[in-house]
């Protein structure tokens, strides 16, 4: 049944070929969130292993991850955490820099967005190097955080960026492959 699911939600995905650039097939979620049973399906089955545990923060990262773990967040009674780009932010924040694959980039969060030794969920629509969700998971421990586990609608497992957050002990939750960059 679960799979049956998944194929439904793996569906309502639309995919644009050369996008950003040629070669790269973006896979478009947007069209997922616009349908009330695919969006209602993912966040559930985003929340589901963990319903009933304790989930003190849910982190979404900018920008998709925003509305995905603004729903989670939601359906597990947890605060959520905004990550967002250097300079988004308007309190006082902590940053940590990561590698794009054509320089660098930051994300923050504020100073006082999680505690230490809060159990936070990590959401985003997709994983692929998993750069964003490394430096995620970095500032978020730093900050003194435990991370329950990293949950994405997309994994692109030729890529690599899943096993790179299992390779730092974290979990990961996603409902479908793509295959492909």
């Amino acid at each position: 049944m679960e799979a049956r699911r998944h194929a439904a939600l793996k569906d309502s995905i639309r995919s644009i070929p050369d996008y950003p650039k040629p070669g790269i097939i973006f896979r478009d979620i947007t069209t997922l969130l616009s349908d009330p049973r695919s969006f209602r399906r993912a966040v559930d089955s985003l929340v589901h292993p963990f319903a009933g545990g304790r989930i003190d923060q849910v982190a979404g990262i900018e920008a998709r991850g925003f509305i995905l773990g603004g729903a989670v967040a939601h359906q597990l009674s947890s605060g959520f955490v905004p990550i967002r780009k250097r300079g988004k932010l308007p309190h006082k924040t902590v940053s940590m820099a990561y590698a794009l694959e054509y320089g660098t980039d930051e994300i923050e969060i504020h100073v006082d967005a999680v505690k230490p030794g809060d159990r936070v969920l990590l959401v985003d629509d997709l994983i692929a190097t998993g750069g964003t969700a490394t430096a995620a998971i970095n500032l978020l421990r730093g900050m003194g955080a435990e991370i329950v586990a990293a949950c994405f609608v997309i994994d692109l497992p030729e890529i690599g960026g899943g096993q790179r957050l299992r390779d730092l002990g974290v979990p990961v939750r996603t409902l479908m492959e793509f295959e492909g960059h």
